[in-house]
């Protein structure tokens, strides 16, 4: 949902459904300047606009004059299809009609969310608030690891038995292991553990730097023998780096908040 009313895009297109089919009833008001007139019903040029937005994927005062005109010519066809008299009863016709009904409907709903976002954006201070949650959330340490995966229980454990008696790790997980890491030894890197799923992070933990995991490791992916290489202090991202996205998540949060009390209103009256 959220995603959804946040798309300029998406919201564009909408709109520019539900104005043509309904043959833009509303064209020849004089708010807007027609372009061209089709059948007696004008273009108008915030339309037009509209259109050459969609079509070029950039702001209609950046589309060159050959843009702009080759719009104008699609739309007029678009004019002359929906100004037939066929159009007209197909206008009634209930599949139709809900699809009117439907555009038009998602077209405000649209509005109504970018309005509300535009008039409750979050201010700074909500956001720095929000980014010390989640330095406090923040893993402590982040860990260097590397790992073998194989499809079976007994596969992982014939590994570690292997392990105990002085075989090479990287050799084993190049030899043994499905991952992708296997041409590099098995190695993955540095991480938090919050970016591995819980299973592996848990086992991760656990480890003392330089040891193995002497049991074999369930994820969803398989099974792991997994090899803690090295751990530090974990380094929380700047505010600047992640300044976007608390908004975002803070502006969601909000929304979605607002959206359930209207249903809980909605429900109770019912």
């Amino acid at each position: 949902m959220y995603i959804s009313f946040r798309s300029g895009k998406a919201g564009a297109s909408l709109l520019l459904i539900a104005c043509l089919a309904t043959a833009v009833s509303t064209s020849s008001k004089a708010d807007t300047m027609p372009v061209a007139t089709v059948n007696g019903v004008g273009i108008d040029s915030a339309v037009l606009d509209l259109y050459v937005q969609s079509s070029t994927k950039k702001p209609a005062a950046q589309a060159s004059t050959q843009e702009r005109q080759t719009a104008l010519d699609q739309l007029t066809n678009i004019y002359l299809l929906t100004t037939q008299p066929r159009a007209k009863e197909l206008a009634n016709d209930e599949m139709v009609k809900a699809q009117i009904e439907l555009q038009s409907r998602g077209v405000l709903a649209q509005a109504v969310a970018q309005d509300y976002f535009a008039s409750h954006a979050p201010t700074e201070d909500e956001i720095k608030a929000q980014y010390q949650t989640l330095l406090q959330s923040s893993p402590p340490l982040q860990f260097k690891a590397s790992h073998i995966l194989v499809d079976t229980q007994a596969a992982a454990q014939d590994l570690i038995s292997q392990l105990d008696k002085g075989a090479d790790f990287q050799k084993l997980a190049k030899e043994n292991s499905k991952d992708a890491s296997a041409s590099d030894g098995g190695e993955l890197g540095w991480f938090s553990p919050d970016q591995m799923v819980k299973p592996f992070s848990d086992a991760v933990e656990k480890l003392e730097n330089g040891h193995y995991t002497t049991e074999p490791v369930q994820t969803r992916f398989g099974w792991h023998v997994i090899l803690r290489e090295d751990s530090r202090e974990n380094e929380p991202p700047t505010l600047e780096s992640v300044h976007d996205g608390l908004k975002q998540h803070i502006e969601q949060t909000r929304f979605q908040a607002w959206l359930e009390k209207l249903r809980a209103d909605y429900d109770a009256a019912q």
